[in-house]
């Protein structure tokens, strides 16, 4: 029996974790379906594609996508200690306050831009030091890029000579520009959150920790959770809880688990043959992501990341230097594509080597790769399951591109990339076109964008929290028409934030520990303080 069961120990189960049991009276039990994180290539940067399609992937994919010419997107995410926080490009980036403040506006009291600050700032330990926007000796170390490849400085060359602004902080409230980005990296290796909250705590009394164990589902006692049946090498367990269940499965296997759980749609469960125990009808709903379409080039230069693992650059990597240290989108930028917006649109990420067919191939020569990916889509996908058998996959439809908005900022995207690309000293790199348009009409860059864009691994939104009686969780996450289960990660967020997501998520469990705890949340306390 325990206080709390946490379900996966990603990026949100590695915070609350930490924070949970940071009373000595609570027994906090964190359950991970994959492994613990002690591959070398978790730990190495630039290698974490290698990552890719292992024991260490859920390995998701797409339905047939209508937007995108009936093509299947792969959608990897992190199954191990740590999660996708383990398997990311560790940029860390906070989004646009207008991001936090349209769920405050929409009914999430306490999520705005000023709520999530003290959060993000207790979160971190930005070695840049603490200042209005940032926080010094939290558990996650924030860091400046130690790779600076020669391509990306020319990227940034090739902004300066077309008279764009630079950004030397993306995460102090103006996002516009462009410029290096930060990343969740301590001396020159990831910092996962199982690296920054889970292993430091790892040996308190209060805390098990259990890997390679999938939970099936939530158990109820009528409209209460009281624990969760997961299976592992083919033995059934049980855990449970005394207090709460808290659902940290992420966009893609929260839903799923609900449903598997009874909490959904009463049509299609009882197609699936499964006991209805609470009417959600957004369940899986609301699915939102960044879909990004970019341009590959080739070149004779040899100072891309091609060849970068070997042994002398893993010797460097020891040391915490070199090549190995890139988190592979070393730098980029926000900018709008339309005078009337109220905030950038397009986020562009600079990558010095060839990203060849999502990631799963070797590159094939020396290069780089250049996307912009859409930051405010309006198109919308779902999760579902389409069978009782809880080991099996969830069926995932996001919609790229089915709205018109996301077509045109899209596009307009790509085409400022084709302006990089033009634009010395970047252009030195441009040899040979790999994956690029051939021309720059709307209508080829736009069949460009449908036939080659990909994720950019920020699914969110499928157990939408809002005030409304529709939606999955309230604002202070917990499911509604059940007691003693909330879900914490970025499917409850209303809408994708413009940016990165790992860092948002960070910031939402760490306001869930204090709303759990029923402490006195950060926010309040800074207002109570200043009023």
């Amino acid at each position: 029996m325990y206080d709390y069961v946490i379900v996966g120990a990603g990026s949100a189960g590695c915070v609350l974790a930490n924070r949970l049991s940071e009373d000595p009276d609570v027994r906090v039990l964190l359950v991970e379906a994959g492994p613990p994180d002690t591959a070398d290539f978790i730990h190495i940067p630039a290698a974490f594609s290698a990552l890719f399609r292992t024991q260490h992937d859920w390995d998701h994919m797409t339905g047939w996508e209508p937007g995108a010419h009936g093509r299947r997107i792969y959608l990897p995410r992190g199954r191990m200690l740590g999660g996708s926080s383990s398997l990311n490009a560790m940029i860390y980036m906070r989004g646009n306050p207008l991001d936090y403040d349209e769920w405050r506006d929409a009914g999430c009291t306490g999520w705005g831009w000023d709520d999530l600050l003290p959060y993000f700032k207790r979160a971190e330990d930005n070695e840049r030091g603490a200042s209005e926007f940032h926080g010094t000796g939290g558990p996650l170390p924030v860091s400046e890029p130690r790779a600076r490849s020669v391509m990306c400085q020319a990227f940034l060359e090739a902004v300066d000579a077309l008279g764009l602004p630079r950004n030397d902080d993306f995460n102090d409230g103006e996002q516009d520009g462009y410029g290096w980005y930060q990343v969740t990296q301590r001396d020159g290796r990831r910092a996962s959150t199982a690296v920054a909250y889970l292993h430091p705590v790892a040996d308190r009394p209060n805390l098990t920790i259990e890997t390679y164990a999938q939970v099936l589902k939530v158990a109820f006692d009528g409209s209460r959770a009281v624990g969760v049946v997961a299976q592992r090498a083919g033995d059934v367990l049980e855990w449970r809880a005394e207090r709460e269940v808290i659902v940290c499965g992420g966009a893609y296997n929260s839903p799923a688990l609900l449903t598997l759980s009874g909490i959904g749609r009463p049509d299609e469960l009882e197609l699936l043959q499964i006991p209805l125990v609470a009417e959600s009808p957004e369940v899986g709903m609301n699915l939102q992501d960044h879909p990004t379409a970019g341009v590959t080039y080739f070149c004779q230069d040899e100072s891309s990341l091609k060849d970068a693992l070997n042994d002398a650059n893993l010797a460097q990597w020891m040391q915490g230097q070199g090549p190995l240290t890139s988190n592979i989108g070393e730098n980029g930028g926000f900018a709008r594509t339309r005078d009337d917006l109220p905030a950038p649109d397009v986020q562009f990420h600079m990558v010095p080597v060839v990203f060849e067919q999502e990631g799963l191939l070797a590159p094939p020569a020396h290069g780089f790769t250049l996307s912009a990916c859409v930051l405010k889509p309006q198109s919308r996908g779902m999760v579902a399951i389409g069978t009782p058998d809880p080991t099996a996959k969830p069926f995932i439809v996001h919609g790229y591109y089915t709205a018109e908005d996301d077509v045109r900022s899209g596009v307009a995207g790509l085409r400022m990339v084709l302006d990089f690309v033009r634009t010395a000293p970047l252009s030195r790199y441009a040899e040979t076109p790999n994956m690029a348009p051939a021309s720059d009409d709307d209508a080829e860059l736009e069949r460009h964008m449908r036939q080659n864009c990909q994720t950019i691994y920020h699914p969110v939104g499928t157990c939408r929290m809002g005030a409304d009686a529709t939606s999955v969780v309230d604002p202070e996450l917990r499911v509604r028409g059940v007691e003693g289960l909330r879900v914490v990660d970025a499917s409850i967020m209303p809408t994708v934030p413009r940016g990165n997501t790992n860092a948002p998520v960070i910031a939402v469990a760490e306001r869930a520990a204090d709303l759990i705890r029923e402490r006195t949340t950060l926010s309040n306390a800074v207002q109570t303080a200043s009023g």
